[in-house]
């Protein structure tokens, strides 16, 4: 679809305005249209571009008339103008599929309801480490329509969400990693578990034998999705509980990968894996499969795995005041990555936790907080539903509502060798402007002490 007609973008965030850029480049004419208010930062960059735009409003005639629409992933399907698009049979689709058109760089795709972004920022690292010419984003870093405007990579990383996928149509993953499936984002799927899953199997669609498809063999929603949907891509698994044949396992705390083309790699959980905790052996193993596939050599996979450091508000150690260590977890929004934080401490825990409550199911950490919560500190403007899930289970149950005083709480509550964990399992959006505002006034508010 070269250089003619109207393209218009919805969303002025990173992705939609990145799409502007290539739209403009390949000739198409262009206008981005956002519900919201733009950036400055972003307005500025649709300026020098001399791209028109409009903010807090979707004006019809300047958009029904595109040829085609890229829409930011966070817009549902059920926004009026997009059902006014959809009736009126103009394609609507993501930066993703549309950048994609005008590169023939291999897609490394990474998806999945938790660890995609440490996954892709693990794999990312070890194939630059290795030499190669590699970009990422996504759900990640700068824009990918961006970076095909303006650069020319020979492989992408790319952090997928749902949302994504489900804007995707001839897109196509030369290798697909599925880390897991778990509820999140339900209200954006009918609260059906099952349309979330047929939505993260979409990483799979347009692929054929030559491709390469990885996943999670231990993970129950993943087997009853690949039980619908066949991949045609050749498929390596991954296990902490039983051995594969071709993929990775887990024996005697050592990881094995082992592919058709090339030597095995061994490497041990406790001296060569610089990230920590169950999830993150998961996260290694499928970023080890694709590294293998590449046929990089073992001693760079090995001294990547080693020597990498994890992406901001995951997991991320802030300080340790008087022998108490406190975590930053704050892009834990889920409840599914609460329960992996909670599961990578090994010492007793002060926990962090409340927001924005997306209709979680608390059940699942209700073990973990019996064995390792000494107390509960809600860090949100209704924590009524934390204080009914675990009022039986931990003695102490607090509220609180700013950083500071959450943080000096956990403070006087935890003891030496105790860890203060901030996971909150819930969106930030009551109290702070998103989950890095979250963190990084938590980092600030722990550094005071």
């Amino acid at each position: 679809m070269a250089g003619q007609g109207r393209v218009v973008i919805l969303g002025a965030g990173e992705s939609g305005v990145g799409a502007a850029k290539l739209a403009q480049l390949k000739g198409f004419d262009v206008f981005v249209s956002d519900f919201g208010i733009i950036t400055d930062k972003y307005k500025a960059a649709l300026e020098k571009l001399n791209i028109s735009f409009e903010s807090e409003r979707h004006t019809e005639d300047l958009i029904l008339n595109a040829i085609e629409v890229i829409k930011s992933p966070g817009i549902p399907s059920t926004a009026p103008i997009i059902k006014k698009l959809t009736a009126k049979g103009i394609p609507v689709i993501s930066e993703i599929e549309f950048a994609k058109r005008y590169t023939d760089a291999k897609m490394i795709c990474i998806t999945g309801s938790n660890g995609k972004s440490t996954t892709s920022l693990l794999t990312y690292h070890i194939l630059r480490n290795a030499g190669l010419n590699v970009g990422l984003a996504g759900n990640i870093g700068q824009s990918f329509a961006a970076q095909v405007a303006s650069e020319n990579y020979d492989y992408y990383v790319l952090e997928i969400s749902s949302f994504m996928l489900d804007d995707m149509f001839d897109f196509k993953a030369d290798i697909a990693v599925l880390l897991n499936i778990t509820p999140d984002h339900l209200d954006r799927y009918d609260h059906k578990l099952e349309n979330y899953a047929a939505s993260k199997m979409r990483i799979i669609k347009n692929q054929t034998a030559d491709d390469i498809f990885i996943y999670c063999a231990d993970d129950e929603e993943t087997l009853k999705a690949l039980e619908k949907v066949k991949p045609l891509a050749k498929t390596y698994p991954f296990s902490i509980l039983k051995k594969v044949d071709q993929g990775a396992y887990l024996e005697e705390n050592q990881i094995h990968i082992h592919t058709e083309l090339n030597n095995e790699l061994t490497m041990s959980i406790l001296t060569d894996l610089a990230l920590q905790g169950k999830h993150n052996i998961y996260n290694s193993m499928a970023s080890g499969i694709v590294a293998k596939r590449l046929e990089l050599k073992n001693e760079t996979i090995r001294e990547s795995m080693g020597n990498f450091k994890n992406i901001e508000h995951r997991l991320e150690h802030v300080a340790k005041i008087s022998g108490i260590d406190f975590i930053n977890d704050s892009k834990a929004t889920n409840v599914n990555s609460t329960w992996y934080a909670l599961e990578s401490v090994n010492t007793d825990i002060v926990l962090i936790m409340g927001g924005v409550d997306k209709g979680n199911d608390y059940d699942m950490l209700k073990d973990l907080v019996q064995s390792k919560v000494k107390a509960i500190v809600c860090l949100g403007k209704d924590n009524k539903r934390i204080h009914d899930a675990f009022e039986d289970d931990v003695d102490i149950i607090v509220n609180t509502f700013s950083a500071d005083e959450a943080a000096q709480i956990a403070f006087h509550l935890a003891k030496r060798g105790d860890t203060v964990l901030l996971s909150p399992a819930c969106a930030s959006f009551d109290l702070f402007k998103n989950y890095e505002d979250r963190g990084n006034q938590f980092k600030a508010a722990v550094r005071e002490l």
